[in-house]
């Protein structure tokens, strides 16, 4: 009897201490917030494909209404993210005998604007660059989309980081 007391008292602890100290998720987001709005992230880098702006920006709308738990409306969120890509280039890397560059690297930026609109404090302008490196041999247009991903994933959990989880 007294060890299932223990035990309900224990649980009921950590819930009260989990509740009191705001919203978390697994994730390690912390935020009061229900809403985000997400505005397009425009391309402002000459040599940025196309659907560089449209895959970035989807990939941020998915992380934020997934693992930020938040829902995704066209204006007066209670967060507020946006900005462009701001750079993107594509240039060898690392030389290897016999060959001008056995390595090609694209790197990509983009500038973000954050507005957490239930704290006035929590506001922040700031740009964020990924690279990805892929082998000479490969052609850029076998290999784009699929390192733009992988660039998108990198920058989308470093912006996430800073604006909800706070690293």
């Amino acid at each position: 009897m007294i060890h299932k007391l223990l035990s309900f008292l224990s649980i009921t602890f950590v819930m009260l201490l989990i509740n009191s100290c705001g919203v978390y998720s697994f994730t390690g987001a912390n935020t009061n917030a229900k809403t985000v709005s997400i505005g397009i992230f425009t391309n402002k880098a000459p040599n940025a494909p196309m659907k560089a702006s449209n895959l970035f920006t989807e990939a941020l709308k998915q992380k934020f209404t997934t693992e930020g738990n938040l829902k995704l409306v066209d204006n007066n969120g209670e967060l507020k993210i946006s900005g462009f890509i701001s750079n993107y280039s594509v240039k060898p890397k690392a030389a290897i005998a016999g060959e001008t560059s056995g390595l090609v690297e694209i790197t990509i930026s983009v500038q973000v604007d954050y507005t957490n609109t239930l704290d006035p404090k929590d506001k922040w302008s700031q740009e964020f660059k990924k690279y990805a490196q892929y082998e000479s041999s490969q052609s850029l247009s076998a290999v784009e989309e699929a390192k733009l991903k992988e660039l998108n994933v990198q920058l989308v959990e470093d912006i996430f980081n800073k604006a909800l989880v706070k690293w």
